[in-house]
């Protein structure tokens, strides 16, 4: 794993130590982010390491791992200390490989926000003009996925505190759009509605081809910083997501029923909604 830089970053080598976090719920960027704000205020620590694949983060820093420990127990992410040991040069190393990484990577994440921005209001209004809960709530995850290259980018060179306000704006914006589409969900379900099945498939694949898009060149880093990776990981899911969307439309233009819409709309929903609560949790 590459040591992505921290706030804290003193050229002092000496005692440094390396301490290894199980996280169970650490699957995607946003929980990445998390885990980044919640340890930058930390005094002494120094890089990050994540591997989402075992679901574990490793963090160089100095001296006792005391105040990290319920940082990362706070995010209600179930991590736990798995093991302190001290850091050796490769560790130094892959420290400052990471540091290189950063600003290769940062072209990339610009252009992942422009993408995911404008899929999020291409998606939500011709899923409104469909009358799709489908589209709607998957153009949310568009919206949590532009958020937090946004918040990344914006963080760079600021405060802790603007970067935890920044999260929070994203955060708040998050949840009331995720409440709006549950509570469109629950309008249509008792009111009635028409999704048009044509216009969810022909969106949800354009959706889709942006997505593939974005694995693209997310795989031109594949061997660069750990934050590409678990790009790579969410988009993956984000993929997945689009062919559940399609397939609900294919079942909408089958069937004739407004029920695989409604319930591709409520699952999506709620999982933003629970990303958005995740991020409101966040504190300096």
């Amino acid at each position: 794993m590459v040591f992505m830089r921290g706030a804290n970053m003193a050229e002092n080598k000496s005692d440094r130590r390396i301490s290894e976090f199980s996280v169970p719920k650490m699957d995607c960027p946003s929980e990445e982010g998390m885990i980044r704000m919640a340890l930058d205020g930390v005094t002494g620590v120094h890089g990050l390491a994540f591997d989402l694949g075992e679901r574990q983060v490793q963090v160089l820093h100095d001296q006792d791992v005391d105040e990290i420990t319920p940082k990362l127990e706070s995010l209600g992410l179930g991590a736990r200390l798995l093991r302190t040991r001290d850091a050796d040069d490769d560790d130094l190393q892959a420290l400052q490989q990471g540091r290189e990484a950063d600003a290769r990577e940062s072209g990339t994440l610009k252009i992942l926000l422009a993408i995911n921005g404008f899929m999020f209001f291409a998606e939500f209004t011709l899923g409104w003009l469909a009358q799709s809960t489908g589209l709607m709530a998957d153009s949310l995850d568009m919206f949590a996925d532009a958020a937090v290259y946004g918040v990344a980018l914006y963080a760079v060179g600021r405060s802790l505190q603007l970067k935890t306000r920044a999260a929070h704006v994203a955060g708040w914006l998050q949840l009331l759009m995720a409440l709006g589409v549950l509570f469109e969900v629950g309008r249509r379900f008792l009111f009635g509605s028409e999704p048009v099945s044509l216009l969810m498939i022909t969106v949800g694949s354009v959706a889709l081809a942006a997505n593939v898009t974005c694995l693209f060149l997310i795989y031109r880093h594949r061997h660069g910083g750990s934050h590409m990776k678990a790009s790579w990981i969410f988009s993956a899911n984000d993929v997945i997501a689009n062919v559940g969307l399609i397939l609900a439309a294919v079942l909408v233009a089958w069937t004739g029923s407004r029920y695989p819409d409604l319930i591709i709309g409520t699952i999506i929903g709620l999982v933003v909604l629970d990303g958005a609560r995740r991020i409101l949790k966040l504190r300096n």
